[in-house]
């Protein structure tokens, strides 16, 4: 698989694999030695780029077994920023240094490794400076514990002040083509990640399955799914949402591909320095979005692409107004 570099140093696969989904979020967890199958399954592929977080259950952990006999060969990304409550769930962000090298201390231990190749912070916490948050990761890396610093959901000012401290390797936000906010004038994050020259990694840059066409008006989430909660995904607006779907399947008839790794082909044409991050638990559908890497869309479908979705209006939010609350966005 082709690489790609995220703030001009550091190198990964050209698509990444998103380990959340393994864990919690989307109904119940995979069993621990299918999930170990996929990751590795992933590292067979050329995948070197991994993402987790101490957010996502025992991720970490479930990570840190996967790709131990790999460790010299890929780079794993996590993150800290948040507290939580007796039963595991998030209660709010939390980005006082001290929890900063508590999260660390932990993931290391997690993981199983000596140092954390990215470390995000997860969200914005507003009660501590960002210049206070680069800094503490600062002090991580220069003891060796971490090598890159990013930030997750961060506005433009905030990146600018963070990387004014310690340089900010890359940003994880959600972008894709039903949530196109980053590259918005009003936003400025695309274009300062450009003139800083930090990289971007898209996080449910297939709509948490919804760009792929296989969620339809009928489906059924487990109980245990986000996307029973998220408004976007309720069955009143589903059918008109299913308007992106439709113009993706547009161009995959051309093409003779899959709306899915259209959607990803879109985001890898926009800058050289975007990788998404998509999840799975199977490893048809992981061949099936790394051969999006393949896929060479002409200045015709980009075209088309743009200008239609640009006509589109996604009904719903995308996250219920209390966990947008918790969590800052």
């Amino acid at each position: 698989m082709d690489t790609r570099i995220l703030g001009g140093t550091l190198e990964v696969s050209s698509i990444g694999l998103g380990c959340m989904g393994m864990s919690r979020g989307f109904g119940p967890a995979g069993s621990r030695a299918d999930m170990v199958a996929v990751i590795r399954g992933a590292v067979e592929r050329g995948v070197t780029f991994f993402d987790t977080a101490e957010a996502y259950g025992d991720n970490e952990e479930l990570v840190g077994e996967a790709l131990a006999p790999f460790t010299d060969q890929v780079v794993i990304a996590t993150k800290f920023g948040f507290s939580f409550a007796p039963d595991g769930n998030v209660n709010g962000v939390d980005s006082r240094p001290e929890h900063i090298k508590e999260v660390t201390e932990n993931s290391l231990r997690r993981l199983g490794v000596e140092t954390i190749d990215l470390l995000y912070q997860h969200r914005v916490d507003p009660k501590i400076p960002v210049e206070d948050v680069a800094g503490t990761v600062k002090e991580l890396i220069d003891s060796g514990k971490v090598k890159h610093f990013g930030m997750s959901e961060a506005s433009a000012d905030n990146i600018r002040r963070a990387h004014a401290v310690q340089p900010v390797t890359a940003l994880q936000s959600e972008y894709s083509l039903w949530w196109r906010e980053p590259e918005s004038p009003e936003t400025g994050v695309l274009s300062t990640l450009s003139e800083l020259g930090i990289g971007l990694v898209p996080y449910s840059p297939l709509g948490k399955g919804f760009l792929t066409g296989s969620i339809s008006e009928n489906t059924q989430f487990d109980k245990a799914d986000i996307r029973n909660m998220i408004p976007r995904f309720a069955v009143d607006v589903r059918e008109a949402n299913r308007a992106v779907v439709a113009l993706l399947q547009t161009i995959a008839d051309r093409r003779g591909v899959t709306p899915g790794q259209v959607a990803l082909a879109w985001l890898l044409a926009q800058r050289p320095w975007i990788v998404p991050i998509p999840g799975t638990r199977r490893l048809e559908r992981l061949d099936e979005n790394l051969g999006a890497a393949d896929i060479q869309l002409t200045d015709d479908d980009l075209h088309e692409l743009d200008t239609a979705s640009a006509e589109i209006e996604v009904q719903g939010a995308r996250y219920p107004e209390f966990m947008q609350r918790l969590i800052g966005r």
